[in-house]
């Protein structure tokens, strides 16, 4: 008997009591597990700040009236220049000054030779510090947030969830979702690190929360 017969038969024996003519719609499938791992009434900006944080991204805390100017402060804190922009990105929010922007639609070689790349966001996740891109308004294409070597992410307070069940109600399952949690990283089997294998090596986080009126 082959491997393949034997577990084909042990399915068999396993389903022999199961009536012919039920599915799996059928069968409730008990969901208790935990939701959240926060509690009402936390501060979930600032425990999204401070993950964030904890992945080696730099977080930046504004109003929206200091936004402009912390996207300049950023910048000139990173030292890039050349920027991606969504084809869609407000261009009210961008800063004057040694700036130039490149908007969609860019190949990929003409990203590759950019700084960085400036976008907004779909969703945060407060517990995990993760960014949810899914392509949306002033998102871009995924390729505008992985080629460039650096991100500077826009995340509205109203947009960050308190764990992944909650962001995941927020969100379009059709759209493609892209789950950022600090810099693109990487470790050997030595643990040895090395950021911007997969993605930007840097990423900065701007968090707008007109409760935090912290300008740069």
């Amino acid at each position: 008997m082959s491997s393949r017969e034997a577990i084909l038969g042990r399915v068999r024996a396993a389903l022999a009591d199961v009536p012919v003519d039920e599915i799996p719609e059928d069968v409730p499938v008990p969901r208790n597990y935990r939701r959240a791992h926060t509690a009402p009434g936390d501060d979930l900006v600032t425990l999204f700040a401070e993950r964030v944080a904890d992945y080696r991204a730099t977080v930046h805390r504004t109003d929206e009236t200091g936004l402009t100017d912390a996207i300049a402060a950023a910048l000139t804190a990173r030292g890039v220049r050349r920027l991606a922009l969504p084809r869609d990105f407000p261009s009210a929010l961008l800063p004057s000054g040694p700036w130039t922007w490149h908007r969609e639609p860019l190949e990929v070689p003409d990203l590759d030779a950019l700084d960085g790349t400036v976008t907004l966001a779909a969703a945060g996740i407060a517990v995990t510090g993760t960014v949810v891109l899914d392509t949306g308004a002033g998102q871009g294409r995924r390729a505008l947030t992985l080629v460039p070597d650096h991100h500077l992410c826009i995340v509205y307070a109203e947009q960050i969830a308190a764990d992944v069940p909650d962001a995941l109600g927020l969100l379009d399952p059709t759209r493609p979702l892209t789950f950022v949690s600090g810099p693109s990283a990487t470790s050997d089997i030595e643990l040895d690190r090395v950021e911007g294998v997969h993605g930007p090596r840097t990423l900065d986080v701007i968090v707008v929360d007109p409760t935090h009126p912290e300008h740069p």
